[in-house]
């Protein structure tokens, strides 16, 4: 009876470790502080919010189980130093916070992106959080959790997707309301087929406003395919 019980509990330790994946790949990190970095992604599957521009739909449903050891071995196997945790929105699955230590403690550069609509308080410090601030036009600004603004430092990043000149001066205002930019990095993204890079870009520039434009790198090299 105690060999029963045994494997029974190594069994539903095994499950307690499992997280839902849509895809391990290796590319070139297209988007925030480490863009250009050779870089793994783990993609988790599973998204609570349904933003209108969402490039990433396909990792709403379906997926597989990996245990966390086996994501690790995986990450490992491909080799680069750099490594971004990502979904759907990767903190709606409860371990991802243990995946997130894990990675840490095995030496990697970890960043988390992150939709902003769930509490960050639980990640490791040692993870840099990139936090969505879901504009108006991304149809979700109303699951903006505003209470992790104040748990930002230094190593993590905000990020603005606009997709009108409302979204940039609405995006504007929340900078300036709190004190984002002498906080963390704040980066602004153009809405494909919505905003222009170049007229994202004239704004700034025309309001001295400090905050890092970005374009997706990844879609410039790579059309934004799957697994790239």
């Amino acid at each position: 009876m105690n060999a029963v019980a045994d494997a029974a509990a190594a069994s539903a330790a095994g499950q307690a470790e499992r997280l839902k994946l849509t895809e391990i790949f290796l590319s070139l990190q297209g988007e925030a502080r480490d863009a250009g970095w050779p870089t793994v992604f783990v993609r988790l599957t599973g998204c609570p919010l349904r933003c209108q521009y969402c490039d990433t739909a396909y990792a709403f449903h379906g997926g597989q189980w990996w245990g966390i050891d086996a994501i690790l071995a995986e990450v490992a196997r491909l080799g680069a130093r750099h490594v971004c945790v990502t979904g759907g929105e990767p903190l709606a699955q409860k371990r991802c916070l243990q995946l997130l230590e894990k990675l840490c403690d095995a030496g990697y550069v970890v960043s988390l992106e992150t939709s902003g609509a769930l509490d960050i308080a639980g990640v490791d410090a040692r993870v840099s959080r990139v936090l969505d601030i879901k504009t108006p036009g991304s149809g979700e600004v109303a699951r903006n959790l505003w209470s992790n603004l104040s748990l930002l430092t230094a190593h993590d990043q905000v990020k603005f997707v606009v997709c009108s000149r409302e979204d940039y001066d609405w995006a504007k205002a929340v900078v300036a309301e709190h004190g984002l930019c002498a906080t963390c990095d704040v980066l602004f993204s153009p809405s494909a087929a919505q905003v222009s890079a170049r007229e994202l870009a004239d704004w700034i520039v025309a309001d001295r406003l400090p905050v890092r434009f970005q374009v997706q790198l990844h879609k410039l090299l790579w059309n934004d395919e799957p697994g790239r």
